[in-house]
């Protein structure tokens, strides 16, 4: 059978025969029937659980599997469609050359415009995603440390990602910098006009202040770049609720940039500031020796835990970018605020202004 040439769009275009088309060339496999229910918050996109009775399954294929499509909401989709492509060039050029833990791919396509896409994944149930608001366990935090690492160590200083055409974010010159730097700003001064009092004042100043900072922390990365997640964050982290295992997903947001970034951003989103404080040495010291292992050279500890306290920034700034210009929700303010206590806490504990000021000559 061929591979039909639409694309779904809604989860009733995901048919058995779509299925069979996409999953029959390497199997055999005939499906019969499929059920497809919504899950996911679908900020982004459409994300939806698909049960297959099959006729034929040869290879025995999975029963239930997840599929991404884009969001129903047009003004969304729209806003987005850089994401989507970003995606599935993750899917398509990087998984296989990674280590990072992430659901098997079993079928990647994108319209050329990038406006329709569908990700056909493993359903990782009965792992769940993280809560954002409630924040994550020491052990959560070490599995998600030592993960990303995986991404980082294969592609580390590799010139071929600073014009890889997946990425979501290039920052590859002067201009480009500023005219984020210039963004931030405005982000910043909007983020704070919507949250109101969900900020308090010590917080506010610790943001804008940052925020104003964001050019010469973007030309300053000490040579050191990798592929990065950029949005690497309890919502898109699948956990085993037994332990000792964890999936990255949506990797709408793929970028090159200091590697610390990732980390930093993880630790100053998703853990409460006493915990962070009481662990963050020792999640470092993880991701560092996860590093080493996997054949990154020529950095030490002390490096490492510099470029950590350096990359903090990124909670504050991928904050605001993705809650500025967005529709706001309850539960979105209430976990932009969250994300953003959180990091101006880190921030100050890390005294990452000094820093970024000292690196810069400020």
């Amino acid at each position: 059978m061929t591979v039909p040439v639409a694309i779904p769009r809604f989860p009733d275009d995901v048919t058995p025969q779509w299925l069979t088309g996409v999953l029959a060339p390497a199997s055999g496999t005939q499906v019969g029937r499929a059920d497809v229910t919504a899950i996911g918050t679908g900020q982004t996109g459409a994300t939806y659980r698909v049960k297959v009775d099959y006729t034929a399954n040869p290879a025995g294929l999975p029963e239930t599997f997840v599929i991404k499509l884009p969001s129903t909401d047009d003004t969304v989709r729209d806003r987005v469609v850089l994401g989507y492509r970003s995606e599935c060039a993750f899917y398509q050029s990087v998984a296989d050359r990674v280590s990072v833990p992430i659901p098997q791919c079993f079928h990647c396509e994108i319209s050329e415009d990038a406006a329709d896409y569908a990700l056909l994944l493993t359903d990782q149930a009965p792992a769940a995603q993280g809560d954002q608001i409630a924040g994550c366990s020491a052990e959560e935090a070490r599995l998600a440390a030592i993960a990303i690492a995986g991404l980082h160590a294969p592609t580390w200083a590799e010139q071929e990602w600073l014009s890889f055409p997946g990425l979501a974010m290039t920052m590859t010159d002067d201009a480009a910098k500023k005219g984020l730097g210039d963004v931030a700003v405005m982000s910043a001064d909007i983020t704070v006009d919507k949250l109101g009092d969900k900020l308090s004042e010590q917080d506010r100043a610790t943001f804008l202040e940052a925020m104003g900072l964001v050019t010469p922390w973007l030309q300053n990365d000490f040579g050191r770049f990798s592929l990065i997640h950029g949005d690497y964050r309890l919502d898109n982290l699948l956990f085993h609720p037994t332990g000792g295992q964890v999936w990255v997903v949506d990797w709408q947001t793929l970028g090159v940039g200091l590697p610390s970034r990732d980390l930093a951003y993880f630790t100053g989103t998703s853990l409460e500031p006493a915990l962070r404080a009481e662990i963050e040495r020792d999640l470092v010291a993880a991701y560092h020796a996860a590093l080493v292992e996997q054949g990154v050279g020529d950095y030490d500890l002390e490096t490492c835990w510099q470029d950590y306290r350096y990359g903090v920034l990124q909670v504050l700034l991928i904050s605001a970018l993705g809650f500025a210009f967005a529709i706001g929700t309850d539960r979105g303010d209430d976990m932009v605020a969250t994300m953003l206590r959180r990091g101006c806490a880190a921030i100050r504990d890390l005294d990452t202004v000094a820093l970024i000021r000292e690196t810069a000559g400020l």
